[in-house]
Parts: C-alpha cells; structure tokens; sequence
C-alpha cells in the first residue's frame, strides 16, 4: 500500500513538473535584481511568476499552460520585454538589458526567435515600402518626372515584391502556432498610422480586416493586443477623411459586425461593448456611442451588466433630438445676476433661448477646471442668450457653498448625490455630464467638455449671427 501511495504521489510531481515550462536567462546587467514574467488576459496583466536573479545574472521562471500567448519580463525599470509563451518553447535568454530588446539574444524556443526575426524584418520592410510609396507619387504626380515609364515600373515590382516577402514569411508559418495568429493581427495593428497616412488606398481593406476578427477567440485575450485592436480600428475610421456622416456610417457598420460576433459570449460582450463605449465617448465620437447604446439596448438576445445597462439608457432616454426633464430647483442655490423677484424657480422658468445644464461636485477630479473655464466662458455665452445651470453632487453644504459660491450662473444642489430626483431623472452616471437644451428643452447637443460647448457656441450662434 505504501508503495501504491509513493507511486501516486511521484506520479503526481511528474505531472506537475511536466506542465510547467521554463524561461531561462543569463543577463549580468540584471545582477541581484527581481524580475517578473506578466501575462495578458483580456485589458488586463498579471504576473505569472517572479525571481531574484542571481549574482552572475542567472535567473529562471515557470508557466502554465493557462498563461499560453503573449507575456513579458520586466525588471526594475518596469521596461518590458515582449516574448511567446508556448508549450515546449524551452526558451533561453541571454544578453543585455530588456528595455532594449536589440541587446538580448534569444539563444533557444523557436516562436520566439521567428517572432524577433519578423519584427526586425517587417520594421525594414515597412521602411523601404514607404519610400517607394513616396517615390511612386513623385512618378506618378510630378510632370517632370511622369513621361519615364520604366521608374514607374520598377517601383511597382518592388513594392509588389516587398509585400510578397511578408506575406510569405506569415504563409509559411506553422498553422498551428500561436505565433501564426498572432503576427498578422500585430501587423494589421501596427499598420494603422501608417496607412491612414501614407497608404490611404489600403484603408478600406484594413478597416475590412478588424471587422473579421473573432472577439471570442481566447487567443485574443492572452496577446496583449484586444484594447489597440478596437482603439486603431475606430481611430482608423476616424482618420480616414471621410465626410462627417460617412465617418458615421462606417463606425456603425463596425458596431454592427462587433455586436453580432459578442452575441454568443456575454461576457466578452459586456467587457468589450463597455470599453468601446467609453473610448467613443472619451474622443467625443457622440454619434457612435449614441448609436453602439441603442443597438445594445435593443438587441434582447443579450444581457447587459448593471453598470453598462445604466450608462448605455442614458443615450435612449436623453438622446439628442429628446425633451430634457424639467426639474425644480429644490435645496440651496445661488443666482448671481438675477434679483429675488424673477429667480426662476425651475428650468423651464429660464427665458434664455438656449441653457447648458451641468452635473458636477467639487470631490470630481474633473470638474473644478470644466467649471472654471465654463466660468470664464459665461460672459460671452451669456450675450448669446445662453445660460447656465449647474447642478451639483455634493453632500456637504460648506463644501457646495465653498465650491459653488464663485460661479457667475445659476448653482443648485439638494446633497442627495447620486439619490437626488433630478440626477436619476437625467440618467447621469459619471461628472461632468453636459447637456445643451433649447428654450422647449430640446437636448441639441451632449457635449463632452466646456470646449466642445463653446466650439458651437462659436459656430452656430457667434458666426451664424455674421453670416
């Protein structure tokens, strides 16, 4: 029996030891210094494993098939140092410092030095591909330079051999290493700058290639690259020249084609619909996180988390085009500028043609410079006939006084914070939350900043009065 139990136990060492993998490095400029392998998983890092390298630069670290995909080390510097994680890789690191990574040299795991033999020769690749494409327009554009056929020719080979090059390293590769996945997605993410400014004509098809990948696919979420994938493909669109309402229409096209590749997984659905939603929102791109709110809304074979339910029903009940709540101006104010007598009791007591209502607290890390620039923006809004009523989260009476006291507009609070009728009534999730409404409280606009306010201030009041 005691046998049986020994047998099972070293059996039990074997298969641990058997499904870990090894890093290996020998770096002397990391002498006595702790280092950290980290993976990805999802928008976020994790550590895997950490070590005290040795006198002599010797260190070595342990993973998981669990931590299979993309990772890096890092030492005290916090640089990181890019390499694969995979079964059997046996990698071998030696050199000199991981925040550069030319310096170090991967002696053995053969992804990993397909992967640096890659970049190194994409990085020339790219190079001389955009010095044909300069040269190319010079030929083709130049009339001292378009009657001589034979440049033109030769450009159009090299260009055409380059891009076969590439391509066939990726071709070639094994399909079934991570590596083979990896690169080109890499490479349709690095590539976006570059196209949407040297290479415009290649901008449909790359807008094409974000649009087929398959946001479920773990692999994704173990590479590090989920956040750029859905940042450079809408910054892409965005910079693509496009006329405001095409640039729209192709967002939504692209919302379209995510939403209905989430739809079997909810919670990548969630997590990806929630961070687009907010990177729309953060470059003010209202349209299309307008219309990414809706969708979600409306699509019932999905379940939305709390958080991002809240967020997204702002956009159906206080849409542009809708009639904002009136509320009462409960609690205490100030209304510098107006005498007891016609203190309006209520926003649609306001006669002014057009109001921005503000949600803000002095505890917002944003707010007090949004405030203070809406606050030196209220004079030449005010002989537009705009006025201004903020509305503030605070609790405390002394810090709303303090806060608020400076304003030259209206300043109201109850101190309900988040519980207060007329914040629910506005569905506000976040401060600062700006609204512009008409003299019937039609919301016109959901400005991002005092900025973009004032932009329309200038554009639809001061120019359309000299026009």
């Amino acid at each position: 029996m005691k046998k049986i139990i020994n047998t099972v136990i070293l059996l039990f060492f074997c298969t641990v030891s058997f499904s870990q993998n090894t890093i290996k490095g020998t770096i002397p400029t990391l002498a006595n210094q702790q280092v950290k392998l980290s993976g990805f998983q999802g928008f976020d890092t994790y550590i895997i494993d950490s070590t005290t390298v040795n006198e002599n630069g010797v260190f070595q670290l342990t993973f998981g098939k669990k931590d299979y995909g993309m990772g890096y080390l890092s030492a005290e510097d916090n640089k990181a140092f890019i390499i694969l994680l995979a079964d059997n890789e046996k990698l071998k690191l030696q050199g000199g410092l991981l925040a550069s990574p030319g310096t170090v040299e991967i002696i053995s795991g053969r992804q990993n030095r397909l992967f640096e033999q890659y970049v190194n020769e994409h990085r020339r690749r790219e190079k001389a591909m955009d010095a044909w494409v300069y040269l190319e327009k010079i030929y083709r554009q130049d009339s001292l330079f378009t009657s001589y056929n034979l440049p033109k020719q030769t450009i159009t080979q090299e260009k055409y051999r380059i891009e076969k090059e590439d391509r066939m390293f990726l071709v070639n590769l094994d399909r079934e290493t991570y590596l083979s996945w990896f690169l080109p997605v890499r490479k349709l993410v690095s590539s976006v700058a570059t196209i949407a400014q040297y290479r415009p004509e290649e901008i449909p098809a790359t807008t094409a290639s974000f649009r087929k990948l398959d946001y479920t696919d773990p692999r994704l979420y173990k590479s590090g690259l989920l956040a750029e994938t859905i940042e450079k493909h809408y910054w892409l669109i965005e910079n693509s020249g496009y006329t405001s309402d095409a640039m729209y229409a192709e967002m939504k096209i692209s919302i379209d084609n995510l939403i209905e590749s989430l739809l079997p997984d909810e919670e990548k659905l969630n997590e990806i619909t929630e961070y687009l939603f907010k990177f729309l929102e953060k470059r003010s791109l209202f349209e299309a996180s307008e219309y990414l709110a809706l969708k979600l809304l409306n699509e019932n074979s999905c379940t939305i988390n709390n958080n991002l339910s809240e967020q997204l029903e702002s956009y159906r009940a206080m849409k542009i085009g809708n009639t904002a709540p009136d509320f009462a101006f409960d609690g205490d104010c100030f209304a510098p500028g107006y005498e007891s007598t016609d203190f309006p009791k209520k926003l649609s007591e306001i006669k002014s043609k057009y109001t921005v209502v503000v949600f803000g607290a002095s505890w917002c890390p944003h707010c007090p410079s949004e405030l203070m620039q809406i606050s030196r923006l209220y004079e030449k809004w005010k002989v537009q006939d705009v006025e201004v009523v903020f509305i503030s989260l605070d609790e405390d009476k002394e810090m709303f006084k303090t806060f608020a006291g400076i304003f030259p507009f209206i300043s109201i609070c109850d101190y309900q914070k988040w519980e207060s009728p007329v914040v629910k009534a506005y569905h506000v999730f976040a401060t600062p939350t700006i609204y512009l409404l008409d003299d019937k409280r039609e919301i016109l606009l959901r400005p991002g900043s005092a900025t973009q306010t004032d932009s329309w201030v200038d554009w639809y009041l001061v120019q359309g009065n000299n026009r």
